[in-house]
């Protein structure tokens, strides 16, 4: 009786060690913090913060589709008309009164240290591959510490050490690293509960080279919305206005 016990509890162990190694799942289930499932339109403000004292602040609405596609509406009035656009791997910037899409990188900033692709994309599982390499505390939770490598070219990071909440997958810190390896920002996460589910309201980005700069991205409102597949290729955005 007791090595069928034995047996048992070494097979739960093995079980709850293989999925907290599933990088693919964890990221999934971390992602879902971040998004809702479907397209979805996502209202966004981005404050710069030097010394804890806010210099700027700007509004997007961000337009998400399934497979990489997004379009950023810049709301402020300093930027009002302007677009950006992306596409799998390729960005786009649209000025008003002009015809020509302008290419862009994911790196490309927005505000602060907020980049285009931290406004306009939002997963980790699409987007990085990586391994489990270690548990650390953060902030009093104790975390699982996930070393992520790129898998695509159109991204803001080369590589990324996220941290995930043990048992509940919620994303608390990611060490965010450019192509030549070093720590550019560090983000942090805020949750709440919304509509009956935890989620990321705010994520903070702490400058690691300007160590008194902060960018927060605070996400407004979430809501289901899909745009036409038209919208999404920049000749046609740039002559048609996004229905909101």
């Amino acid at each position: 009786m007791f090595d069928r016990f034995a047996v048992l509890a070494v097979g739960l162990l093995a079980a709850a060690s293989a999925w907290a190694n599933d990088v693919p799942s964890l990221l999934k289930a971390a992602d879902d913090f971040r998004l809702v499932s479907g397209a979805m339109v996502v209202d966004t403000q981005v404050e710069v913060l030097k010394s804890g004292a806010l210099e700027k602040e700007r509004r997007y609405t961000v337009f998400v589709k399934p497979g990489r596609k997004s379009i950023v509406l810049f709301k402020s009035p300093s930027e009002a008309g302007q677009k950006m656009l992306m596409t799998g791997d390729d960005f786009w910037l649209l000025m008003p009164g002009t015809g020509r899409p302008i290419r862009v990188t994911p790196q490309q900033k927005l505000l602060g240290d907020a980049s285009t692709g931290d406004i306009a994309t939002m997963t980790w599982a699409e987007d990085y591959a990586g391994s489990v390499a270690g548990e650390e505390t953060i902030d009093g939770k104790p975390c699982l510490k996930l070393a992520l490598t790129a898998q695509r070219s159109g991204v803001s990071y080369a590589r990324i050490d996220l941290y995930l909440a043990k048992g509940s997958s919620e994303p608390v810190r990611a060490d965010l690293y450019v192509a030549s390896d070093k720590l550019a920002k560090r983000a942090s996460f805020e949750l709440d509960k919304i509509d009956g589910r935890r989620q990321v309201t705010v994520m903070r980005l702490e400058d690691q080279i300007q160590k008194a700069r902060e960018t927060v991205i605070r996400y407004v409102s979430r809501k289901p919305k899909s745009l036409p597949d038209e919208m999404y290729n920049p000749m046609f955005l740039s002559r048609n206005d996004v229905k909101e």
